[in-house]
């Protein structure tokens, strides 16, 4: 007995959804890169804001990990593998990897860049779904926007005297 697979026939030419995959996977792996370094400095955070950080940065790795789904399997219905492991997605990130522990301020100024590196990938996404008409996609990436900003605003805000 052999199966075949239909064809995706979503309105979206296929060329423009293997770009938006593509893009979506840059996005995925910065989402990746940025979740693992802030749930690494949840863990490791000291210091007179510990309780603060440490808090603030376990709502934000939570966050993080939801939207990993959500971006993988955006991906996943626009007929594309998601990528995964962590050669493919370092080679994928913007976001560099922390190479120790920083002291407090400096998890924050990192998760800072981390978050405005996010906004920059996403925001280079939303013409390509635009264009095609791709509004799941759209509205996924403009949610992203939404919580990146605001987190780095918030982040930010820390490093304010």
């Amino acid at each position: 007995m052999t199966s075949t697979v239909p064809v995706i026939d979503i309105g979206i030419p296929a060329d423009q959804r293997a770009g938006i995959a593509e893009a979506l996977g840059r996005l995925l792996a910065d989402s990746t890169v940025l979740y693992a370094k802030t749930h690494g400095f949840h863990w490791n955070v000291t210091g007179p804001m510990f309780n603060t950080l440490h808090l603030m940065f376990m709502e934000q790795y939570t966050e993080l990990w939801t939207a990993l789904d959500e971006i993988a399997e955006r991906i996943r219905a626009l007929g594309h593998p998601a990528p995964f492991g962590y050669r493919r997605i370092a080679e994928l990130s913007s976001i560099p990897e922390s190479a120790q522990v920083p002291a407090a301020l400096a998890m924050v100024a990192e998760l800072v860049q981390g978050h405005e590196a996010l906004v920059r990938t996403a925001r280079a996404i939303l013409p390509l779904a635009e264009d095609a008409k791709d509004g799941p996609s759209a509205d996924l990436i403009n949610a992203r926007l939404l919580v990146h900003e605001k987190t780095a605003w918030m982040l930010r805000s820390l490093l304010e005297s």
